[in-house]
């Protein structure tokens, strides 16, 4: 968490111009593909996120916590949350 507001807005804007460290870079690049589509996640992916130092189970929270907030903000889409009122 950061209060850092032109680090937050960097981010939003372009994660790869943001200056972060490597090992969040990686992450962020694995979690982009998962989310647009996870059926092109190679043992690549895997391999690049073990060599800026995440171990199995790291992999494996990244993968689910990605994942989880995909699936909840699709039901959250789907159920017209944020939205206005429904039209009948």
């Amino acid at each position: 968490m950061t209060l850092d507001e032109a680090f937050v807005r960097a981010l939003v804007e372009d994660y790869e111009h943001a200056p972060l460290s490597e090992q969040d870079r990686v992450m962020l690049d694995y979690v982009g593909v998962v989310t647009k589509d996870a059926t092109r996640v190679t043992p690549a992916h895997h391999k690049r996120l073990r060599e800026a130092g995440f171990d199995d189970r790291g992999i494996l929270q990244i993968t689910l916590i990605a994942s989880w907030f995909n699936y909840i903000n699709r039901v959250a889409d789907a159920l017209g949350v944020g939205r206005g009122p429904a039209e009948p």
